[in-house]
């Protein structure tokens, strides 16, 4: 392949002094036991199959086992013309990974707190639904194992758009005022009172009465605003303050283009619908664009070395240097499984794998059949995926613009490439390098 780029060493950015200067340790992967010649082999390989069957122009992986980083390399290319190569300190979109590293550690500190409790109905918290029949009772318990039965999604673009294509100028503008301050993308901005249209929408969308598991990310468009009700504080200060700060995660955070940052922002989509151009530094996901970019659904941006600082403090249960952020207990009540009884694979707001996925085949699983029971991760659309696995103490990053140029791209999912390389790793513990 013409394009790897290979790093064993941190890469030092700049960082404010509000940020922890926390460091990754790096270390080659045969220092903590695994076939380095192995691995090389099989990621180039499956990578280099990834960019030449077009599932993504460029992506990069990290894995650390224990809280050491053994493997992080970069692949491709930002886009298909091959201008600008993959560098490890990229910054990525990382769509519906924004869940678990957005608003779902404000959610835990606040059950913790005793602020939120997840077996009493959410309309306790959130008054809106105090008064719908069919949500009033929900906990959120089942809203964050989507076993609520609320509708998956709502296109709310559709409310923003004319039929021919047009946007609504009551809705979006081409320049701010007191009225429109939320920027949607570069001269696009949004009206203040179109996020309690959403929250009304959402209000009156129907509640399957069957309870099963239904994925569904409503309640994470609702999360900011009740987060901030809650603590009193903005919902991406509140982030920095209690979570990336502590972290060390500088880049992890909302709005990249309003922070000057040196490094690259890789592209997601051609938007053809709503923002007619290249997306690039402004969330790919339209519900969380409208909300002005900051959202708990998806909006959240990052490299590899700042998500893995975050996966590392959930495999060690929410402690970092010695500091427990949110309790051990807590972090364990969310990462288990809620309602195997039901077929619902899920934790609280953090995917899970498959309940019998120790006895499948590498195609059938999710995601590796290696992984422990009591590993934990999540997806993301733009081709993001990151997992955490505190028995075998190995966490696996994976950032893509699989998006890119069109979201029809599924070449990632269909030849199942996360799930491959998550598994590389597992096997080449223990492996002798003769073999």
């Amino acid at each position: 392949m013409k394009n790897i780029s290979i790093s064993l060493l941190l890469i030092t950015l700049v960082m404010p002094f509000t940020f922890a200067q926390r460091e990754l340790i790096h270390a080659f992967p045969s220092k903590l036991g695994f076939n380095e010649d192995f691995i090389n082999q099989k990621v180039d390989s499956i990578m280099e199959m990834g960019i030449d069957s077009l599932a993504f122009p460029g992506a990069q992986v990290l894995v650390a086992k224990n809280d050491t980083v053994i493997f992080h390399k970069a692949y491709g290319f930002h886009t298909y013309d091959k201008l600008r190569p993959v560098a490890l300190n990229d910054i990525y979109d990382l769509a519906s990974v924004t869940k678990i590293t957005g608003p779902l550690p404000a959610l835990m500190k606040l059950v913790d707190e005793g602020k939120l409790d997840l077996d009493k109905p959410f309309s306790m918290y959130w008054k809106p639904w105090k008064n719908k029949k069919d949500k009033k009772d929900l906990t959120l318990r089942e809203i964050l194992a989507h076993q609520a039965g609320l509708v998956p999604y709502i296109v709310f673009l559709q409310k923003v758009l004319r039929k021919n294509g047009t946007i609504k100028k009551r809705f979006v503008h081409n320049s701010s005022n007191k009225r429109f301050e939320g920027q949607v993308y570069d001269g696009l901005y949004i009206n203040n009172r179109f996020e309690r249209k959403m929250n009304r929408i959402i209000g009156r969308s129907k509640v399957s009465d069957e309870k099963k598991y239904k994925y569904s990310g409503l309640s994470f468009l609702i999360f900011p605003s009740l987060i901030e009700q809650l603590t009193g504080t903005d919902y991406a200060t509140y982030l920095n303050e209690n979570f990336y700060r502590p972290l060390g995660s500088r880049t992890l955070g909302f709005l990249p283009k309003n922070n000057n940052y040196t490094n690259a922002i890789v592209p997601t989509e051609m938007d053809t619908l709503f923002r007619k151009s290249l997306v690039k530094g402004w969330v790919h996901d339209e519900n969380a664009s409208l909300m002005g970019g900051v959202s708990g659904n998806a909006g959240l941006f990052g490299t590899a070395d700042d998500l893995a600082k975050l996966m590392l403090f959930y495999q060690n249960y929410g402690m970092v240097d010695g500091q427990q952020l949110i309790s051990a207990e807590t972090v364990k009540e969310f990462t288990q499984v809620q309602y195997p009884e039901n077929e619902n694979r899920r934790g609280l707001g953090f995917d899970k794998p498959l309940l019998d996925n120790a006895d499948l085949t590498l195609e059938e699983a999710y995601p590796s059949p290696l992984v422990s029971p009591k590993s934990f991760g999540h997806s993301g659309f733009t081709g993001t995926f990151v997992w955490a696995d505190p028995d075998n103490r190995l966490t696996f990053i994976f950032l893509s613009n699989r998006v890119y140029p069109f979201r029809d791209h599924r070449q990632l999912y269909n030849l199942n490439i996360r799930t491959a390389l998550q598994n590389v790793f597992y096997n080449a513990q223990g492996i002798s390098d003769q073999n």
